[in-house]
């Protein structure tokens, strides 16, 4: 195919933690007028991302869902959860500058901020010195998560963790017990084995559980009082109590 004259360009945009009065305006402005709007989900659903824009995508954008070939079917430490994976990204890739070079600009959905655990970045690599990228930041979850708790998560000198429920028991059990403050996200079916680390260093009743932050469904609780399941978009926080004047 020959390429335009002049290349589009692929916004990576951040959405925020999941309510459209929490994005941005210049994300709003770039998906209320994008031609082509592409978005990650799982085999089967609507797609997360793509639910939170209801309503604001214009009639006749060309909607390009990205469908992942696995989630969580594979552990991610099996070699073939890698090579699927980065498989998939470089077809999303193929696609995007494919569009890029037929002078279109393309808009990526992306929950949080596109550059804090999320797909787009592996995405950017591949795209950079290929086609123009542009990147729009978002609240990240874990912003809206402890703000829905009515606590401030640092003080002062405090030190923040962020970590992956993913963990290993051991590395969790270590990094939580050396931290001030603490946000642990993908919790779902890792609840009870973070449950188990928080005890070993000392901190359970010191825990917060939010599902579902900053949206219709958001709850709020002391992790000591919810049951034996959660849903993947929930977070764990400590709050820190650091100096202060």
């Amino acid at each position: 195919m020959t390429q335009a004259s002049t290349q589009g360009t692929v916004y990576g945009v951040g959405l925020g933690p999941g309510s459209q009065d929490l994005m941005s305006v210049r994300a709003d402005r770039l998906i209320r007028g994008a031609t082509h709007i592409a978005y990650f989900r799982k085999k089967g659903r609507k797609g997360h991302a793509r639910s939170i824009v209801e309503g604001l995508i214009a009639p006749g954008a060309i909607e390009l869902p990205m469908e992942y070939p696995v989630t969580t079917e594979i552990p991610f430490e099996d070699p073939q959860y890698n090579a699927l994976l980065s498989e998939f990204y470089s077809r999303c890739v193929a696609q995007l500058i494919e569009i890029a070079n037929a002078g279109c600009n393309v808009v990526v959905l992306c929950e949080g901020d596109p550059f804090f655990y999320g797909s787009f970045m592996h995405l950017y690599t591949r795209l950079l010195n290929q086609v123009p990228v542009s990147v729009v930041p978002g609240i990240t979850g874990m912003s809206a998560a402890w703000t829905a708790t009515g606590q401030p998560i640092t003080w002062g000198d405090d030190i923040l963790t962020v970590l992956m429920g993913t963990l290993p028991e051991k590395m969790l059990a270590e990094n939580i017990a050396q931290t001030d403050a603490l946000v642990v996200m993908k919790i779902g079916r890792n609840l009870n084995k973070l449950r188990r680390a928080l005890a070993q260093a000392g901190r359970e009743n010191q825990a917060w559980l939010i599902e579902y932050a900053a949206m219709e469904q958001q709850r709020v609780l002391p992790l000591v009082e919810v049951g034996e399941s959660v849903p993947y978009f929930s977070i764990v926080l400590i709050h820190g109590n650091g100096r202060r004047p």
